[in-house]
């Protein structure tokens, strides 16, 4: 299969996934307990004014009405009126949006560069004390829920030792653009990133581990090493062997981040997409949360189309057995 047709393949897949995801999201959300506009109800609003914001905002429609209303606006990239906010739902969004992507992003690299530098060094050291003691971390650490993580941080960096802030993004009295700001911004940011990263690291550890070890056993790793090459430089060298593993790893480590980016951002006060998914989800205010799951599994669908291609690049054994057990076997 070329490479072209693997891609429509995929893409096609990821598309209907997609339509799958933001289906049931919209028919789990209104068969939840709860009606829009009860906090304003509950703040005194009369039954014919809450009646009228529903008029408005197209709520009290048929459910199937809403929607194929619902999905012709999507498809036009027009996810509608908050509820809460009275404002258009990319613009809540995209004022979340920017706080989130710093977060994942940099929680990302620090998965990949501490998952990649515990693989390698279990693997080139070949310890059995410390490979044992790297695989109970690592399972230990990938299995711990993210907000308990994060709630031992806090216990053990903040609270204990006082060396970084608990919550918010900046501080109250950090202003403008300058090395003070940006080491401000620095400090807020470390552990949520950290509880973020820490169970990516360690499962991107796991498996790299595993393909490391493979790419050592090949001759070429094992004529090196005969040669008198380094462990350690052999194994590094051999990372690439390893590409389509860590490619694939770093493509799925996103529903991981992105799962965990709303307890992470609920915990630490951080003003990103999942505090505000966490806010609409309190308000019932369905156009943010649909959006937001909308955009959270395209995100995720995103990773798993370049974690695919990644390997598909990298390993073209990988798109020529998508094209039927014949020509993989033929690879």
């Amino acid at each position: 299969m070329s490479l072209r047709n693997f891609l429509v393949a995929r893409l096609i897949a990821a598309l209907l996934l997609l339509f799958g995801v933001v289906t049931l999201t919209f028919i789990l959300v209104h068969a939840a307990p709860g009606e829009p506009f009860s906090a304003e109800r509950a703040a005194g609003l009369s039954p014919e004014a809450a009646g009228r914001l529903r008029a408005i905002f197209g709520a009290d429609v048929p459910l199937h009405v809403r929607y194929l209303r619902w999905l012709s606006a999507v498809a036009r990239l027009d996810f509608g009126v908050s509820y809460a906010h009275r404002r258009p739902v990319t613009s809540v969004l995209g004022a979340a949006l920017g706080p989130t992507l710093l977060l994942m992003g940099s929680a990302l690299a620090l998965a990949a560069a501490a998952g990649a530098a515990a693989a390698c060094a279990a693997v080139a050291l070949r310890n059995r004390a410390l490979d044992r003691t790297l695989d109970v971390l690592a399972v230990t650490a990938y299995s711990t829920p993210s907000f308990w993580i994060g709630v031992l941080l806090v216990q053990a960096l903040s609270i204990g030792l006082g060396w970084l802030p608990a919550s918010g993004w900046r501080s109250v009295d950090s202003e403008g653009i300058g090395p003070g700001s940006f080491l401000d911004a620095a400090r807020h940011l470390l552990l949520p990133c950290l509880t973020l990263a820490v169970p990516a690291a360690a499962g991107i550890a796991m498996h790299l581990k595993e393909s490391l070890a493979a790419s050592l056993a090949t001759p070429s790793a094992l004529a090196a090493l005969g040669r008198g090459g380094s462990p350690l430089r052999v194994t590094i060298l051999h990372l690439r062997n390893a590409s389509a593993s860590a490619v694939t790893l770093l493509g799925f480590a996103l529903p991981g981040l992105v799962g965990g980016s709303l307890v992470v951002e609920v915990l630490f006060a951080w003003p990103g997409m999942g505090r505000v998914t966490y806010e609409a989800i309190l308000a019932r205010d369905l156009p943010v949360i649909m959006a937001a799951v909308a955009l959270a599994a395209a995100v995720t669908v995103v990773g798993s189309i370049a974690a695919d291609l990644g390997c598909a690049l990298a390993d073209p054994r990988v798109r020529l057995g998508a094209g039927g057990g014949a020509q993989g076997g033929e690879a």
